[in-house]
């Protein structure tokens, strides 16, 4: 039998890839890859990805302001889309036999835009007590659980988001746990099950939280302070640690002894310490964030970004020093105490520091108009005098939230190569007046604003809304 195996491709990347491997191979780096792929949870393909792009035929998309989020903003330009992927960028490209043509005049092309802190599908519309899905908070430490579990694929807030020019994004647990569960990276097409959405070969990113949440969830039962929250982690990955060696000791035998027993919990832990799962980290305050890289650097893993980061500006050095992101949004602040220090200029002065700058959600309302957010942080950084390009904007919500979970190889950007995740907007992107007209995923057109049958709608919403407001409408 071939099972599919994930196999490390460099953990600094954090990026994975997946090939066939026959268990019954002499060889041990194969087998290896096979049981890490047990260790997984996906010993027969359970679990894995079923996506499949929707089809398309070769698309041209002549004529508008491409910008690629790759440093070039290209006037006149073109994209051609073959196969899925992006073929080729430039201009005057030729279209192939039997191509849809889209005439972008006076139009602007920017890659597909990416969340990487959503809780959509865990925390659908409605927003009712039996659809709650998001915080497992039974226990500060719940490593076991994975948010694809929980999300319903027929959440009216996916297709909302695909209105608003987003592919891709990531669905989280909440923050009530100090580590409440693994995320999964999802496209915006329909689908009958999770396993349908699900971003092929994407790593998985585990929901970790410090600060004021966990402390308020246990203040009964603890932890109810910062040190306790510190002691919960360290004790979770000395037991995943001691997890880990035993089952690499296995893995690297001959295999004759007794398998070691499976244990959810420290399984995902472990992953996290052999790279092959990224940390997505609720953190506010800077001094917070110092003491999680201090934890990370106890037990040799990587922070991959951290999440709403009100303070990140304090520290955008060793951000920048360490390479790990910093997830933001544009100006929430003051809600509690520990987000009073947010400011509007955090994204700039990160990007001005060469720190991993990324503009996220954690909201089915924002998720709507990140392009607007980004406009809205790039003016607040030149306020202030900083030099922020339209190319650092653009970057804020593609290339660097594809970096932040491990995809940036596949998408984030408009080049050569790359899966055909795109979006034609009817003015400039960064202006509040603009829209999304068409959005492509896998060079498919998913949404058309201007067709009043055949945009994604929920099950949910048959019979409630009129066809032409479905999937975002007109």
């Amino acid at each position: 039998m071939l099972v599919l195996a994930l196999v490390e491709a460099g953990c600094a990347s954090g990026g994975t890839t997946t090939r066939a491997v026959d268990p019954a191979s002499p060889s041990g780096e194969e087998s290896a890859a096979a049981d890490r792929q047990l260790l997984n949870g996906t010993p027969n393909g359970a679990w894995e990805s079923s996506y499949e792009p929707l089809a398309s035929g070769p698309v041209l998309i002549r004529g508008g302001t491409v910008m690629t989020a790759a440093g070039e903003e290209i006037e006149d330009g073109d994209v051609l889309l073959v196969g899925g992927r992006i073929e080729a960028v430039g201009v005057g490209l030729d279209a192939p036999a039997g191509a849809m043509v889209v005439d972008a005049s006076g139009r602007f092309i920017t890659p597909g835009i990416i969340d990487t802190h959503s809780h959509l599908g865990v925390y659908p519309s409605p927003s009712v007590e039996g659809m709650g899905e998001g915080n497992e908070a039974t226990n500060p430490v719940t490593a076991e659980v994975w948010a694809e579990h929980g999300v319903w694929p027929q959440d009216p807030g996916f297709w909302r988001a695909l209105a608003g020019g987003v592919t891709t994004l990531q669905s989280l647990p909440g923050s009530a746990n100090l580590i409440g569960g693994r995320g999964v990276t999802l496209k915006l097409v329909p689908g009958r099950g999770v396993t349908d959405m699900m971003f092929p070969g994407a790593p998985m990113g585990l929901k970790m939280a410090c600060g004021e949440n966990p402390k308020r969830v246990y203040a009964s039962t603890g932890p109810s302070t910062r040190m306790g929250n510190v002691a919960g982690y360290r004790e979770a990955f000395i037991k995943a640690d001691s997890y880990r060696a035993k089952w690499d000791e296995w893995l690297a035998g001959d295999r004759k002894s007794d398998r070691p027993d499976r244990d959810l919990e420290l399984e995902t832990l472990a992953e996290v310490l052999r790279g092959n799962i990224l940390i997505q980290n609720h953190c506010y305050r800077a001094d917070d964030m110092l003491t999680m890289l201090e934890l990370s650097r106890e037990f040799g893993f990587s922070i991959r970004s951290f999440h709403h980061a009100t303070e990140a500006y304090k520290i955008r050095d060793r951000l920048a020093e360490e390479n790990v992101g910093a997830s933001v949004w544009v100006d929430w602040w003051g809600f509690k105490m520990e987000a009073l220090d947010g400011i509007p200029q955090n994204l700039a002065l990160l990007s001005d520091a060469g720190a991993r700058a990324i503009l996220h959600t954690d909201s089915g309302l924002e998720i709507q108009i990140m392009n607007q957010n980004a406009a809205r942080a790039m003016y607040a950084g030149r306020r202030v005098g900083l030099e922020v390009s339209r190319d650092d904007a653009l970057r804020w919500i593609t290339i660097n939230p594809a970096w932040a979970l491990g995809i940036d190889g596949e998408t984030g950007s408009l080049e050569s190569g790359k899966a055909g995740d795109v979006v034609v907007w009817s003015g400039d992107p960064f202006s509040v007046y603009s829209r999304a007209d068409q959005v492509f995923i896998d060079g498919a057109v998913v949404y058309d604003r201007f067709r009043s049958q055949g945009n994604p709608t929920s099950d949910f919403e048959l019979g409630i809304l009129p066809e032409a407001g479905r999937g975002g409408g007109r």
